[in-house]
């Protein structure tokens, strides 16, 4: 387990760390009425084309009411059909997303950040930064809440990876990357607010499901209920939920930007149109997807 004490803070000679100039907030957290959970995934995609072309840096944040996001490889499960219905059948939207990771469930209590930017040298490969860049930004961003940050795989933790973060070994955040040719998103999902336990039954009751007839091998999480928390009972009183997390990414970002920074990004944003992001939201369903649209 890792833990960086002074993650963003200015260097010796008083610069903030490279790479956070310019870099604009997409806040979409309030944005509630696209029931469709691909359509901030689609809408990630798009920006990191137009990233890759020249666009700006961009931190999007985002949350959806009730939904369930299946990895690649939770999506092969034999019983992953099955599965979804039964996710369905309870009100959640489900999806497959074309990042990596496994499964992860998804309310209003989970703040999904993203970091959307162009490849820094020709042929990145260099996942790791980009992941400790991730790492570094929640870490900042809790500190004020007095929550030291810690970094490494959680067992029995849903989508665990080398990234998980957590806080006296309960993970909160996991961390996944989508990586274009010329350009990448490191996506972390934080569960800010409601029962961790509750989250990990249902990301369990979804793993019998889906991997019932698979070898007994098989590769795919076997989550525990005392493995996850969310941050207000992980931090407590001190902590605020999900707005307070969302407000301190904010504001961690800004502090790090110059007038003549912003006023350049700004220049070169592009935002697609709706009807672009749900059109995406129908390719990665039909390449990735193993569900029917939702109604």
């Amino acid at each position: 387990m890792e833990r960086a004490y002074e993650p963003l803070n200015k260097d010796d000679t008083g610069h903030q760390p490279s790479g956070w100039e310019g870099v604009l907030v997409l806040d979409r957290t309030d944005e509630l009425g696209e029931a469709d959970v691909l359509y901030p995934f689609a809408l990630e995609e798009l920006l990191c084309r137009y990233a890759g072309e020249g666009g700006p840096s961009i931190v999007h944040l985002w949350r959806h009411p009730r939904a369930f996001v299946m990895g690649l490889r939770d999506s092969r499960l034999p019983g992953a059909p099955q599965a979804t219905r039964w996710l369905q059948a309870q009100g959640y939207n489900v999806a497959v997303r074309n990042s990596g990771g496994a499964a992860v469930p998804l309310d209003l209590g989970v703040v999904n950040v993203s970091f959307i930017r162009a490849k820094r040298r020709k042929g990145d490969l260099d996942f790791r930064d980009d992941f400790e860049t991730m790492y570094e930004l929640i870490a900042t961003a809790l500190r004020e809440a007095g929550g030291g940050v810690d970094k490494g795989e959680i067992v029995g933790a849903y989508c665990p990876g080398d990234f998980d973060l957590s806080i006296g070994g309960r993970k909160f955040c996991g961390i996944a990357q989508r990586r274009q040719q010329h350009a990448y998103v490191v996506q972390a999902f934080v569960v800010a607010e409601g029962a961790g336990a509750a989250k990990a039954r249902l990301a369990r009751a979804f793993y019998e499901r889906a991997a019932e007839g698979a070898a007994a091998d098989a590769a795919y999480p076997r989550v525990t209920e005392d493995s996850m928390a969310s941050l207000t009972e992980l931090l407590g009183e001190r902590f605020g939920g999900a707005a307070a997390f969302a407000d301190a990414v904010k504001r961690v970002v800004r502090e790090r930007q110059s007038e003549a920074g912003l006023a350049a990004a700004s220049a070169k944003l592009w935002l697609p149109q709706a009807a672009e992001v749900r059109e995406m939201a129908e390719q990665m369903r039909a390449r990735y997807g193993i569900l029917e649209k939702p109604q």
